[in-house]
């Protein structure tokens, strides 16, 4: 491949010859010593050389490779990772990679085979003498050298003592060829990984196809965990041996020191060439023929040609940068773009594309502009989402409607103040009508005032407003009425007109919030201490009942699970240690100890608990038993709540916008996303926010931004 204006012709004392691919990350050369030798020079792009985390990682590619030698590795014969580019160079292989061989020649068979099988191992067992774990054993990194096959690729590899680096936005490997405990905990892998990577190449090699090939890279994750390996095709004599290296649980796994006699015994040498290389041979100009039937249809395969035309020589460079991680942003190998699952997602809302916008964005004409806060003053927008609109307010900014489909700003609120002196909250969304909870600074900010105001979601326009007092109760949706609270009073008033439709009285010196169905109320000076007390409240008139049952003022509501709420009792270091399912209607608790404390933000998802740790740690377990039911590692940075789809997945966010999906079922980590916005102070600890419109996901950040991800392709 030419090489292109801009490209180096020497660097580090090697002669720059040609290009042989180009990807994400960087381009790769082949070069030739100042005595002939030739190299692999990998050569990383500029933006990512003034990257700190990824010279680090590079670092750690380059001493994993170095660590390593055998007859089916290759050397690294130079490096400089301190350069202005990061660069290295390594032994050049001749030879196409496995993914190009069987796209252009089908299945291997026979000799062939299991000359790779056997290659494999021992080139297995020389990287794990080394200490070293390569992590993302895939077609694409091996290559098919004339004196057989070379693994290449040290880049997301790790060194048995190393367990730095993974604290970034990427899940690292290759789906359909990672291991279950890759997906769940890549923190933790071991040789074991490799043994069931090895097993998912060898389908791949002797049929076509891998054993959980899908759609998409998600789906294809989501296989690994759950579904049994695909072996159609595979030989016989070779199944059985697959099937153990493909166990979930990597106890069950053989060694590579019992694979290299069984794969022999698999694998006969059906030439009786044992000792003699297989050399593929090609016509130089061979005559079309009729392409041979390809395997039969299964799964669609999501994996395209590595490199689209090119069947000379592949460095051994080559890899991490044309494949170099399987990103949050739903890039994998050549950045396939997954199509929807109809199982796994639901189609977005027509016309739907990925947005991003501000709460402070620019709209049309008629639509009063705001200006954005400065560094140290951010929005806090609460937000609600309603028939294909996000409505949201915050501090020092107007309440804003946003098309979900596009991300237009349709309307502002202009509430007649200055806007260093105002500051609102979204309490909902209902029968056309958008309510807020207002609050106004006077001039010398000694005293604000607080009100109800509601406002027509066609076009912003007031419709009413009345005072309100916080102290006891905050104002909130409650069976479709709206709840406006004057010392002890609590008015219920219909959200388009104002009119009251019901009153009641809290009790004395308590704050109450209202949830679905009771109100759970709270004293904490009482005679005796904190008080706690739950009360059953009718809807349709306000009519209350005082309940026996009340779980402990030191624990948290979570959600309902069949109707019935659900409390986590906190110990004092804020450690989950109880579930408490409370019957209203009987009046009784079920109180269920859970088998390990847990702590981090929590939530009922789907009649699950899940907990999810600053550091990303997110854990599920049921509130009936009290048991684990399943824990994953994510890289998010103080995860909010975890937030469910109708379809069985959970998502989380930070306070950077970065965004997770997690299969509620197995904990799967699905994808994870970068960024998407700088924040300069996590102090408060305010999370993204996100919200489901049908099948697509709306993030609102703690700065004011506001974005949409489709989860079927959250890169886009």
């Amino acid at each position: 491949m030419a090489l292109h204006d801009g490209d180096p012709r020497e660097l580090g004392g090697y002669q720059i010859v040609d290009r042989l691919g180009a990807g994400g990350m960087g381009v790769v050369y082949r070069a030739r010593s100042r005595s002939g030798r030739e190299v692999a020079v990998k050569v990383v792009h500029d933006q990512y050389a003034a990257d700190g985390v990824f010279r680090a990682r590079f670092r750690q590619e380059i001493a994993a490779a170095r660590k390593v030698s055998g007859a089916f590795t290759a050397a690294v014969v130079d490096a400089d990772p301190d350069a202005d580019r990061p660069w290295m160079a390594t032994q050049y292989v001749p030879g196409r990679s496995l993914s190009a061989r069987v796209r252009d020649d089908g299945p291997l068979r026979g000799t062939e085979l299991r000359r790779l099988a056997l290659g494999l191992v021992e080139a297995l067992r020389d990287i794990h003498r080394a200490g070293v774990v390569h992590r993302d054993l895939k077609p694409a990194n091996v290559l098919m050298a004339d004196d057989g096959p070379r693994v290449i690729d040290f880049g997301i590899s790790r060194a048995a003592e190393n367990q730095q680096l993974t604290e970034t936005g990427h899940m690292m490997g290759t789906p359909p060829f990672m291991s279950p405990e890759q997906l769940t905990d890549a923190r933790t892998v071991g040789p074991e990984s490799d043994v069931f990577s090895l097993a998912a190449l060898l389908t791949f090699a002797a049929t076509g196809k891998g054993p959980f090939d899908a759609d998409s890279p998600y789906i294809a994750a989501y296989q690994v965990l759950t579904d049994a390996p695909d072996l159609s095709g595979v030989p016989e004599a070779l199944r059985e041996t697959l099937v153990r290296c493909l166990a979930k649980n990597p106890a069950d796994r053989p060694t590579l020191g019992s694979l290299a006699p069984t794969l022999a015994t698999a694998l006969p040498d059906e030439d009786g060439l044992d000792d003699v290389p297989t050399v593929a041979h090609r016509a130089p100009n061979p005559v079309p023929t009729q392409p041979p039937a390809p395997p039969a249809p299964r799964r669609r395969s999501r994996r395209p040609p590595l490199l689209a035309g090119v069947a000379g020589a592949l460095a051994v460079a080559l890899g991490v940068f044309l494949v170099p991680l399987f990103k949050g942003d739903g890039t994998a190998d050549q950045k396939p773009k997954p199509s929807p699952s109809p199982t796994r997602w639901a189609a977005v809302p027509t016309g739907w594309r990925p947005w991003q916008t501000t709460v402070f964005a620019t709209a049309g004409a008629g639509v009063k502009q705001v200006p954005k806060p400065k560094a140290d003053g951010y929005a806090y927008p609460s937000c609600v989402l309603d028939t294909g609109s996000v409505y949201c307010a915050g501090n020092n900014t107007l309440p804003v409607r946003v098309d979900a489909t596009t991300g237009r700003v349709l309307w502002r609120v202009d509430p007649g103040t200055p806007i260093a002196r105002y500051g609102a909250e979204v309490i909902g969304v209902h029968d056309g009508v958008l309510l807020l909870r207002e609050s106004f600074e006077n001039a010398d900010n000694t005293d604000t005032a607080t009100s109800v105001t509601a406002y027509a979601t066609a076009d912003g326009a007031r419709l009413w407003t009345r005072d309100v007092q916080v102290r006891y109760a905050p104002p909130t949706l409650f069976g479709g009425l709206v709840l406006v609270a004057d010392g002890a009073t609590v008015t219920a008033r219909d959200p388009k007109t104002g009119k009251a439709r019901w009153r009641t009285t809290l009790p004395a010196e308590y704050r109450c919030d209202f949830r679905v169905g009771f109100a759970e109320c709270t004293n904490y000076h009482t005679a005796s201490g904190a008080d706690r007390l739950l009360l059953s409240v009718d809807a349709t008139d306000g009519t209350t009942r005082r309940l026996r049952t009340a779980p402990p003022v030191t624990s948290e509501y979570t959600g309902l699970l069949d109707g019935r709420p659900v409390y986590v009792a906190l110990r004092e270091d804020s450690r989950a240690t109880k579930a408490l399912v409370i019957d209203l209607k009987a009046d009784t608790v079920r109180t269920t100890e859970l088998a390990e404390p847990q702590d981090g933000s929590m939530a009922l998802t789907n009649g699950v608990l899940t907990f999810a740790t600053s550091s990303g740690r997110v854990t599920a377990v049921s509130p009936l038993t009290g048991k684990r039911l399943w824990q994953t590692a994510t890289t998010l940075e103080r995860p909010a709540k975890a937030v469910p789809d109708s379809r069985g997945s959970l998502f989380l966010a930070t306070p950077t916008g970065r965004v997770a999906a997690l299969d509620s079922r197995t904990g799967a980590l699905l994808w994870e996303t970068h960024p998407r916005v700088t924040v300069e102070s996590l102090l408060s600890g305010t999370p993204t926010r996100l919200l489901l419109d049908k099948g697509a996901l709306l993030a609102v950040a703690p700065e004011g931004t506001l974005f949409g991800i489709d989860p079927a392709n959250p890169g886009a």
